[in-house]
């Protein structure tokens, strides 16, 4: 039973970091219909930037704000500088975004070389705590904490503000949004922004989590796509049920059926993509 504790809890703590890396993207995905294969290496860079500015400064706080804000300015450079010039032509922009990807994990692995980094946090949050019977690394729940906070944040400011409706509009109807004199292309920049602002955030808090490697940003991206796709596009509800899905079904695989793990990962997926094409919480476009 202690052993099951253990691994909802790492499920939780895993599906809290995969929920910032994920609620980013799926809003990208949603609003923009732009696949963004670089979400991935806006993760792993970050991260870097982050575990760079915590060496340099001893601060952790420094390091999760520099990794969010790098990741921020490379968003307006690649929105603005890049995928404007193919707005609207779907495989130029997966071919963008992928070689974009390409570079940014060539660069992480000139910069930083290819062994794996660790973050740890500070203090009492890089030491474990009593849970009954069960002791676990307060980090962990720093990430779900985290994760919380920025669940709340999302949810009022898509649910209670101006912008917040704008973008919701925008995901279900884009030129409606235009037709009202709304410009949409700024819309678009303050999305992806906020994605990949998530995203860097994201990749400091996974570097004490899955530490940072050459390689893990296709790895996270993997699980950033299930998250979309189960809980379907331009949905934060689905992001949260998406990331829980993915982070619980991973954990349990990898504890029980290492031989079958991915099984336990994909098998739901596609069951779900079966039953509701467009996921979970996503609308339907016929």
């Amino acid at each position: 039973m202690q052993g099951f504790i253990e691994q909802t809890l790492n499920g939780l703590t895993f599906a809290g970091l995969l929920f910032l890396l994920g609620s980013g993207f799926t809003l990208i995905f949603g609003l923009m219909r732009i696949v963004n294969l670089a979400h991935g290496g806006t993760y792993l860079v970050g991260g870097y930037v982050g575990y760079s500015t915590i060496a340099l400064t001893h601060s952790f706080v420094l390091g999760l704000a520099a990794g969010a804000v790098a990741m921020a300015i490379f968003g307006v450079i690649l929105e603005r500088g890049l995928l404007t010039r193919v707005r609207g032509m779907p495989f130029s922009e997966l071919l963008l975004t992928m070689g974009v990807a390409f570079i940014m994990g060539d660069v992480a692995l000139a910069i930083w070389g290819g062994d794996p980094l660790a973050i740890h946090m500070p203090g009492v949050l890089d030491r474990s705590s009593r849970l009954g019977t069960l002791t676990y690394p307060n980090s962990r729940f720093v990430i779900l904490g985290v994760a919380v906070v920025v669940a709340l944040l999302l949810s009022y400011l898509l649910g209670r503000t101006r912008i917040g409706a704008i973008i919701r509009a925008g995901v279900d109807d884009r030129e409606m949004v235009s037709a009202l004199g709304i410009n949409i292309n700024r819309v678009f920049t303050a999305v992806f922004v906020l994605g990949t602002l998530l995203a860097g955030l994201a990749g400091v808090l996974g570097g004490s989590l899955l530490t940072l490697y050459p390689g893990g940003d296709s790895d996270i991206l993997v699980f950033a796509l299930v998250v979309v796709i189960i809980g379907g596009l331009g949905s934060l509800r689905g992001a949260i049920v998406g990331s829980l899905v993915a982070g619980l079904l991973d954990n349990y695989g990898q504890a029980y059926f290492p031989e079958l793990a991915y099984f336990t990962l994909f098998a739901p997926m596609a069951i779900i993509l079966l039953w509701r094409p467009q996921g979970l919480f996503g609308k339907s476009t016929v």
